[in-house]
């Protein structure tokens, strides 16, 4: 039976929202969008940067973010706003923490002054990766926040980053790393604690990568997926006769006339520019039904925003069309 879903519960349906997908395809705005949408609905949110990603804080118009929690978004009761922060997990800092909650803290901060972890992380593959997992399922486990979106890196590394606690539970049998391994492992299949949103934009190539990265994650990490968001969409325009090669055609493509008050040259112009973003949006459509019908997955789609700078009220905006889009969807219910 297809179901409804309250937008409330689908964000707290999992504990950690996992924002992959390729490089370029917006994963950082749709994370900050997911962040902002969630806050709005009452539910206090952190966003996490991995190290080495830059994005979150100059959307919200703040400084580099930085090891520990920085107020984003301030709670608001007469709103119902939950609050929203952000904060980057280094590995160096994330191994500082693990060793000092096992009484190691002095030989943590050895180990960081002397740079040994680059050389651990070389000898252990995945040993980083399986930190800074580590230290997302510890916030998880302190329940400081009531949902944690993480802004992973791009698909090919997300893949190794996600895989890494497997990787080295056939690698290493006993001890600490082992422990951590099993632990991190039980998050990332626990459709209860974590799943992944994949992003892509509507076409060909990104949503080849999305839909390889998919199955691979279902069947070599086995973490849930969540629904394909599909970024920057060119959204048809309404009322635009089909395009016509002669120039009239192209006047009444543009939804001009000779009594605009232009000149034929500008007509022209703007004729050629509404059959282009009309013909974008066709092929963009195209790929989104292929999506739908190679990735069965349910879709929520941001359309394209014409800025140099995305800022605060452009969130604002993506995070309403989430929340209408989250309602809308058709989910199926187990008996």
């Amino acid at each position: 039976l297809g179901i409804g879903m309250d937008p409330s519960e689908f964000f707290t349906a999992s504990r950690i929202l996992i924002v992959a997908g390729k490089g370029g395809v917006g994963k950082t705005t749709v994370a900050a969008t997911l962040g902002v949408a969630a806050s709005r609905l009452g539910i206090d949110t952190l966003l996490v940067e991995i190290e080495g990603k830059r994005g979150l804080a100059s959307l919200f118009d703040h400084a580099d973010l930085v090891y520990d929690d920085t107020e984003l978004v301030a709670p608001d009761p007469a709103t119902g706003q939950a609050r929203l922060r952000a904060r980057t997990i280094r590995a160096e800092a994330a191994l500082v923490d693990y060793l000092a909650d096992h009484k190691l803290g002095r030989f943590g901060k050895t180990l960081t002054r002397m740079q040994v972890l680059d050389t651990l992380a070389t000898s252990t593959p995945g040993l980083k990766d399986l930190i800074v997992l580590g230290k997302i399922k510890q916030l998880e486990q302190t329940n400081d926040a009531e949902l944690i979106i993480v802004d992973a890196p791009a698909s090919g590394h997300a893949i190794s980053f996600l895989r890494a606690a497997s990787g080295l539970q056939g690698t290493v049998d006993t001890g600490p790393i082992r422990h951590q391994a099993d632990e991190v492992v039980a998050l990332l299949t626990d459709p209860a604690r974590a799943q992944v949103l994949l992003v892509t934009l509507p076409e060909e190539t990104p949503v080849n990568e999305l839909i390889e990265t998919a199955y691979a994650l279902e069947e070599d990490v086995g973490i849930r997926l969540g629904p394909a968001i599909v970024n920057a969409v060119h959204e048809p325009l309404a009322d635009v006769a089909p395009p016509s090669d002669d120039d009239a055609g192209l006047r009444h493509d543009a939804g001009l006339d000779d009594d605009a008050g232009l000149d034929d040259e500008l007509r022209h112009d703007a004729g050629l520019a509404t059959r282009y973003w009309q013909r974008r949006a066709e092929a963009e459509q195209e790929q989104i039904d292929r999506l739908a019908q190679e990735l069965p997955l349910e879709q929520i789609r941001l359309r394209r925003k014409l800025a140099i700078q995305l800022g605060a009220d452009d969130l604002a905006g993506f995070a309403d069309a989430v929340i209408d889009q989250v309602g809308a969807l058709r989910f199926i219910e187990v008996a």
